[in-house]
């Protein structure tokens, strides 16, 4: 898994894209979330997009609410949710502002080598103490929670459709939205 020396953060070029773009184009980019200890780095593995109010699956499907608000900011902002009641679930807003689309993060690589991989949302959020504090966050300049590209780009990426959402139209759930990089 190679790297770069100088990764560059993500900016409105990428973020501003649809999500069909942004989501896949996650996929070997590093999430880097700033702590006391340091800042803990790992590379996007698994992700899933979701695209706008047509989407079935898409939290925006009822339009825009308090909940769903931030999706309809800008790209590049971060979307943070509770399910269930007690999993916190990373998103990346994409597209231009008013166009709610997302991308969920569903694992990452640690670049500690003596890290595993830290696959599930709900988990990733748990290790990496993101929270609602994080909902609305600008990631193009936030200083806490960011992605960076080293122009490292995954030797082989799958797609299938997305986990969890039974809710939708059998169209939706059928969709090849889930990406996952084999690192």
């Amino acid at each position: 898994m190679g790297q770069s020396l100088s990764p560059r953060r993500l900016g409105d070029d990428f973020y501003g894209q649809d999500v069909l773009v942004v989501a896949p184009g996650l996929l070997g980019k590093i999430l880097c979330r700033a702590t006391p200890d340091g800042v803990l780095r790992a590379r996007v593995c698994e992700v899933e997009a979701y695209r706008g109010e047509a989407d079935t699956a898409c939290h925006a499907r009822a339009g825009r609410t308090s909940r769903t608000q931030v999706m309809y900011l800008a790209g590049g902002h971060a979307y943070v949710y509770l399910c269930y009641g007690i999993h916190h679930m990373l998103n990346v807003v994409a597209a231009e502002e008013g166009n709610p689309q997302a991308a969920l993060i569903r694992g990452v690589q640690p670049l500690d080598p003596q890290r595993e991989p830290i696959v599930g949302p709900g988990r990733l959020t748990r290790e990496y103490g993101i929270t609602m504090a994080e909902n609305r966050l600008d990631l193009r300049v936030s200083d806490t929670l960011w992605f960076e590209d080293d122009e490292y780009a995954p030797p082989r990426i799958e797609t299938g459709p997305r986990i969890g959402i039974g809710y939708a139209s059998a169209e939706d759930q059928a969709r090849p939205w889930r990406y996952v990089a084999r690192l």
